[in-house]
This record gives structure tokens, C-alpha cells and sequence, in this order.
């Protein structure tokens, strides 16, 4: 049985088969989850892409910066990892980051480290990281899928885009 299978219930509502209604945003969590466990996590990876770059949510940084908040610290400091290492060595030189060059510069970020970092930061290393390399919204929805939990605060219209996406791709 094939992961689409598995949530052909979702996939009748979201694809406009069934008799209801689309699912309202309070539902898209719960259906987000549910096919982001049986679904391959690249697939998981390019819905959650696309709802980074509709222009119906917020822009990737922003989501980026809600998102930072509801990780727990080894997942901050794999983000921040990711992120930096996107940026390179320019990131402790980024305008609004106070004090936290030193804590930017070399090695990797831990999760105390992590931890003194603010969404509002992350938001500002985001905007400068797309900017420099725009396939970070790709290496951070990869990051996301295999921690889908979290996307329930990107909200259910981020969630609804990326699972339209993922439906589409049977």
C-alpha cells in the first residue's frame, strides 16, 4: 500500500472529490500531520517549499523566525547551523544582530547557543541567507520535514499550500 493510500480520505477532500467541503485551516494541522508520516520526506520537503514561498503566507523569512520559536534547542541549533552555513562568513557582520558575532563565527552552533538566539535574529540571518542562496528555502523545508510537528505554527493556510502540493504529486 502506497502512503497515498493510506490517507485517501484527505486526499478526496483536498482534491475536491468527495462531498464536504475543504478542510478548514483547524483541520489542515491534523491532516498535514497524518500524511507527513506516511508520505515520503522529500515530498513532505517540496509541500512545505511551496507554502515558504506562496504569495499567500508571509515571506520565508518571517515564517522562518514563528517557526525558530516552537523548536526545541537541538533543532535551533541545527537551523542555525543550516542557515550560517548558507550565509558563510559574512553572518557576523549582519546588521541587527548585536552581540552575536562571536557566537556566529566558526564552528557550529550548539543548543545553548542556540537558545540566545531571537526569532526576530533568525528572521534577519533568513532574509540575508535567501538572498545569498535562494535554495535555503529548499535545505530548510528538508530540515522541516523531518520535524513536521513544528509546522503547525506556520498556521493552516501554510499547511493547506503544502498539503494541495503534496496531493498533487500521486
Amino acid at each position: 500500500m502506497n502512503w497515498m493510500n493510506a490517507v485517501e480520505d484527505i486526499v478526496q477532500r483536498y482534491s475536491g472529490n468527495a462531498a464536504g467541503a475543504a478542510a478548514a485551516p483547524a483541520e489542515a494541522h491534523e491532516d498535514f500531520r497524518k500524511v507527513a508520516q506516511t508520505a515520503p520526506k522529500e515530498v513532505v520537503a517540496d509541500g512545505i517549499s511551496e507554502a515558504f514561498r506562496s504569495n499567500q503566507t508571509p515571506p520565508f523569512p518571517e515564517m522562518l523566525g514563528n517557526l525558530f520559536g516552537h523548536f526545541d534547542p537541538n533543532q535551533r541549533a541545527g537551523l542555525l547551523n543550516q542557515l550560517l552555513h548558507s550565509v558563510g562568513s559574512g553572518a557576523a557582520a549582519l546588521p541587527g544582530l548585536g552581540g552575536l558575532g562571536g557566537l556566529l563565527q566558526g564552528g557550529s552552533v550548539t543548543p545553548q547557543q542556540a537558545s540566545q538566539v531571537s526569532s526576530d535574529q533568525v528572521q534577519q540571518i533568513a532574509a540575508h541567507a535567501e538572498h545569498r542562496s535562494p535554495s535555503i528555502v529548499d535545505e530548510v523545508s528538508a530540515f522541516c520535514a523531518q520535524h513536521p510537528d513544528v509546522m503547525k505554527a506556520a498556521g493552516g493556510l501554510a499547511a493547506s499550500i503544502a498539503l494541495q502540493h503534496m496531493l498533487k504529486r500521486r
